[in-house]
């Protein structure tokens, strides 16, 4: 007798999730209801696929109203439909969002003044699962009604629900406001007492405790000062737990106190462990190795007595080490590359053993990555590294392997991703060989100018500051090619735009575009002079500081051309139509600010060269506006001690790509005595000649 192909079993048939859905909506009660709910929590359990699957067939919204329609009497079904609802909430942000927009909610909190302990878990536990999202709802912590609500979830006798009130102070508390009504309840002496408890009890209230002090001096001292200083005591014993999660939560506890209030950790042997103790967790696997190169990042940002530290005990080679590896996961990567930039921020000791590890190679593969966080962690650890003085005269970083990848995360999104490689290209192209050709062949100068035109000021200030660094030092056929890719007009558009900072860009690039020369000083008066007469502009009308000091440099090299740039500089800074009034000359010499007193001395010196035919004439309408009388008064400027200045401009190499461009500040604080004599010596010579 023939046969005809298998069929599906009624149990296969009936575990599909279409089928299981159709049981919820049905009118079942009981057993089958409850097998149900099993069946479809135990599919999606771990289960990110099965879950969408679920989410989109209408799932979610079947389960809450089985919980809301249950009595209390209902105990299995209350704790199934809670345990799925929690499940679906696990991990996944849309099974968060597909639980909340069904009006979960209320029904899980209903659930914590159940009088059977299973039902109660439950609750508590779905509920922690939707507070690990970013969609779950936050707290009002100025409110009495959920103060009172939270104070008792953490009093609780129930580990579950004080777990839950410490992972809504986590996800909710964000302002000092908050951390101070939560630290004036109360909370901070029972999330103490709660380290004490189970595992998973400590774990939340380290995390809690780390979102109330951080940033926050006043409630670190009131945690610091905690029953004699023995919560601190706690949290540093925690350290030499035995599961490496809580000793990395304690960890970071100290670290967020050690930031805002460097005076609780000043112990070098604390320090010392502090290091070490993240650099050994850096080998536990899952999400303890993910979030470590993050606290170690964050505990060396900004201090280098700690990255000296961190350094002297091979953090820096152990960190490489790792991106040796095959098979990083995405977050960890991240980590790596963000904690690798902070060691290599302020130590040029740190980028030469970075280099000499052949590191660079793979920072720059994962420029390519298939993640966006990774891609851009990748570009600012590129960003440290590129600091290098020594490097970047040697034109090291500026190859096609570099630039390339570069290049082409400009064509973004994200911003900040696009924001990243244009800080590292403003450095990358600072570059002190004649390679700048390089960027421009590839593409780098056509995207730089396309971004300069964004509605986003972040892009705008960054890619005009890359322009600004390309600028620099490049030879007159570089300073065309790019000119004609900006164009004179955009160019003027930029100097005038609504945001100083990229008003002082604009014109720093232009302060490079005009230095080298006569052919170099011609550029700013194509069409009609809209450049230099944009900048006189800006000179003229600017309230801050650091634009105008970049426009009289500007003028400042112009003057050192013909006759006719030194008049047209004359005019934009002493025009006829001021007749007596003060001059934006006088104005400079007599601010506050040394660096653009030091800019317009230049200014002054060059326009008064006693070599210009000129200059005579020059001297005596200076004198007529009364500049000469008060660069006299100038001879015992008191200018920043040199040692100063250069520690100044020291800390600023760390901020500022154009390294050269602060050298020459350094030259100009420190002679700033000396060009103001050299003015009056000119200014001496024609008046002995018109005697």
């Amino acid at each position: 007798m023939p046969t005809s192909s298998s069929a599906s079993t009624p149990a296969a048939t009936a575990n599909r999730p279409e089928f299981l859905i159709s049981y919820l909506k049905s009118e079942q009660q009981g057993e089958v209801k409850l097998k149900t709910l099993r069946e479809v929590k135990n599919q999606i359990i771990g289960n990110r696929t099965k879950k969408i699957s679920y989410i989109k067939l209408g799932a979610v919204p079947k389960i809450v109203e089985i919980l809301a329609s249950a009595h209390d009497s209902d105990l299995s079904i209350l704790v199934q439909s809670a345990a799925t609802i929690g499940s679906f909430a696990c991990g996944v942000d849309a099974g968060v969002k597909a639980v909340l927009d069904s009006g979960a909610f209320p029904h899980l909190i209903r659930l914590l003044s159940h009088s059977d302990d299973k039902v109660v878990d439950a609750g508590a536990r779905s509920l922690k699962m939707i507070f690990q999202s970013k969609l779950a709802p936050k707290y009002d912590f100025h409110k009495d009604e959920n103060m009172t609500f939270l104070l008792s979830l953490l009093n609780s006798e129930n580990e579950n629900v004080t777990e839950l009130g410490a992972s809504i102070i986590t996800h909710s508390c964000e302002t000092s406001g908050e951390q101070k009504a939560l630290c004036e309840a109360g909370t901070l002496r029972r999330l103490v007492m709660l380290l004490e408890g189970s595992l998973n009890q400590r774990e939340a209230s380290l995390d809690s405790l780390a979102a109330i002090i951080k940033n926050n001096p006043e409630v670190i001292s009131k945690f610091v000062g905690l029953d004699s200083g023995r919560a601190l005591k706690s949290v540093t014993e925690l350290m030499k737990d035995r599961y490496p999660r809580t000793r990395l939560l304690a960890s970071v506890c100290l670290i967020v106190i050690g930031r805002t209030s460097p005076c609780y950790l000043q112990d070098i042997g604390l320090r010392t462990k502090l290091i070490m103790l993240l650099i050994e967790l850096l080998e536990e696997p899952g999400r303890v190795g993910d979030e470590v190169p993050f606290a170690l990042a964050g505990l060396i940002a900004d201090n280098e007595d700690l990255q000296k530290l961190a350094f002297e005990v091979n953090a820096l080679d152990k960190l490489c080490n790792f991106l040796h590896r095959d098979m990083i996961l995405a977050k960890q990567l991240e980590g790596l590359l963000l904690a690798i930039a902070e060691l290599c921020s302020r130590l040029e000791i740190c980028r030469e053993r970075f280099l000499s590890l052949q590191a660079l190679k793979l920072v720059t593969s994962t420029l390519t990555h298939d993640c966006a966080e990774v891609r851009t962690a990748a570009c600012i650890c590129m960003q440290s590294v590129t600091r290098s003085v020594k490097n970047l005269s040697a034109g090291h970083f500026l190859t096609d392997t570099m630039v390339t990848p570069l290049v082409q995360l400009l064509h973004g999104p994200p911003i900040s991703l696009q924001v990243a490689a244009l800080k590292t290209i403003s450095n990358v192209v600072v570059n002190f060989t004649n390679r700048k050709s390089i960027f421009i062949q590839c593409g780098g100068l056509k995207e730089l100018v396309q971004l300069s035109k964004s509605m986003d000021s972040t892009l705008r200030l960054n890619s005009v500051w890359a322009l600004r660094n390309l600028m620099f030092l490049t030879e007159n056929s570089n300073k065309e090619r790019i000119l004609l890719e900006l164009t004179a007009s955009t160019l003027t558009s930029l100097i005038c735009d609504p945001e100083p900072f990229v008003q002082e860009q604009a014109l720093a690039l232009v302060r490079n575009l005009v230095d080298g020369g006569i052919n170099s000083i011609e550029h700013v008066f194509i069409e009609g002079g809209v450049v230099v007469n944009a900048v006189g502009r800006q000179v003229r009308s600017a309230s801050k500081s650091e634009v105008c000091i970049q426009g009289m440099y500007v003028f400042s090299n112009i003057s050192t051309g013909s006759e006719l740039h030194k008049e047209a500089v004359m005019h934009q800074l002493l025009p006829e139509a001021d007749g007596g009034a003060q001059s934006v000359i006088m104005k400079f010499l007599q601010c506050s600010d040394n660096q653009l007193r030091v800019a317009t001395i230049w200014c002054v010196v060059n326009l008064t060269y006693p070599g210009s035919p000129g200059s005579s004439a020059r001297v005596t309408r200076l004198r007529d506006y009364g500049i000469i009388s008060q660069v006299k008064s100038m001879v015992n400027d008191p200018c920043l001690d040199a040692k100063v200045v250069i520690v100044h401009v020291l800390k600023s190499i760390h901020h500022s790509s154009c390294i050269i461009s602060v050298l020459r500040t350094i030259i100009q604080h420190v002679v700033l005595q000396f060009r103001v004599k050299t003015v009056l010596e000119q200014c001496t010579v024609f008046s002995d000649a018109a005697a």
